[in-house]
């Protein structure tokens, strides 16, 4: 399960190993049965796939499709495709080379989901990656893909981002990715971000956003594209602003690009309602609700 030993290692080097006493508890709580009432059988599961050889493809594309829904990916495992809901692939070329250079860097990535993203952040040359999500079974996808593709200083953690010690200042590069509309308080999850961030750290937002000029943010009254959790969107000119206060500089807007059924979509290893099924048949720039289809915009900013 979660290498532990080198996690409180890691967080000595980062001169953060305060954070241990206030997230240990967490995590062996998150990782039980107390956690989650399937965890006992995803734990069985793992040690079914660690006891398979790499050959027994049939066996292994078996057992990882019992961890579905996979949302991010895809990935490469034991020569079968884990084709996931979310071209993740897709995103990443977008941002790769409009971020800084991450040979060498500290990582912290925000809402990062099943560890797609930190994968990538370690080919990229990071010197470590520390992902947290509160979805128990991201994690144990993420340790799923480990047991055939490992990973060293790559830590998915079973947490939230508010559970962990603020203003830590320890982290080169923080990531945000399909967080901030999720929160109920968005400068709040801005203003911590910064916090995780050394003084001239970059930050890495991306995010959903409405079209318009004006700053200014609107609250879906019940669902936005069939998800309940979206709080406020903003248009690009009020998400800049969102920034400035909360203390950025060098806010810079990398990508803007709207969601496809080609980057977003249903597959065998993720059977339930997609982006597809959020879209207006009729019209398939909106929503079901009647609001713009989703778009997402790539913003690259400073910590002062």
């Amino acid at each position: 399960m979660l290498q532990y030993d080198r996690l409180w290692k890691r967080l000595d080097e980062l001169d953060i190993a305060d954070w241990r006493p206030r997230i240990e508890p967490l995590l062996h709580l998150r990782m039980s049965r107390a956690g989650h009432g399937k965890f006992i059988e995803w734990q069985e599961t793992l040690a079914q796939l660690a006891a398979l050889d790499r050959q027994q493809t049939g066996a292994i594309r078996k057992l990882l499709l019992t961890l579905s829904p996979w949302r991010k990916g895809p990935f490469e495992v034991a020569g079968l495709t884990i084709d996931a809901e979310w071209r993740s692939d897709l995103k990443w070329a977008r941002l790769q080379d409009a971020i800084a250079p991450l040979d060498g860097r500290k990582v912290l990535d925000v809402g990062c989901g099943n560890g797609y993203y930190a994968r990538q952040m370690h080919v990229a040359g990071a010197a470590s990656v520390i992902g947290v999500d509160p979805t128990v079974l991201y994690v144990i996808q993420h340790l799923a893909v480990c047991l055939f593709e490992p990973l060293d200083d790559v830590f998915i953690l079973p947490l939230r981002s508010d559970e962990l010690p603020d203003n830590a200042r320890a982290f080169d590069t923080c990531f945000s990715m399909g967080v901030l509309y999720h929160q109920r308080a968005p400068l709040t999850h801005l203003q911590q971000l910064k916090g995780f961030l050394r003084p001239g750290g970059e930050l890495v937002l991306e995010t959903l956003f409405i079209p318009g000029d004006e700053p200014c943010a609107r609250t879906p009254p019940d669902r936005y594209a069939r998800m309940r959790n979206v709080w406020l969107l903003p248009t690009i000119a009020e998400l800049t602003t969102w920034l400035r206060r909360s203390g950025f500089t060098d806010i810079e807007i990398a990508d803007r690009s709207t969601t496809t059924t080609d980057e977003q979509r249903r597959t065998e290893w993720m059977t339930f309602d997609s982006l597809a099924e959020a879209l207006d048949a009729d019209d398939p720039a909106r929503t079901v609700e009647g609001w713009p289809a989703p778009q997402r915009v790539l913003v690259i900013a400073k910590a002062p």
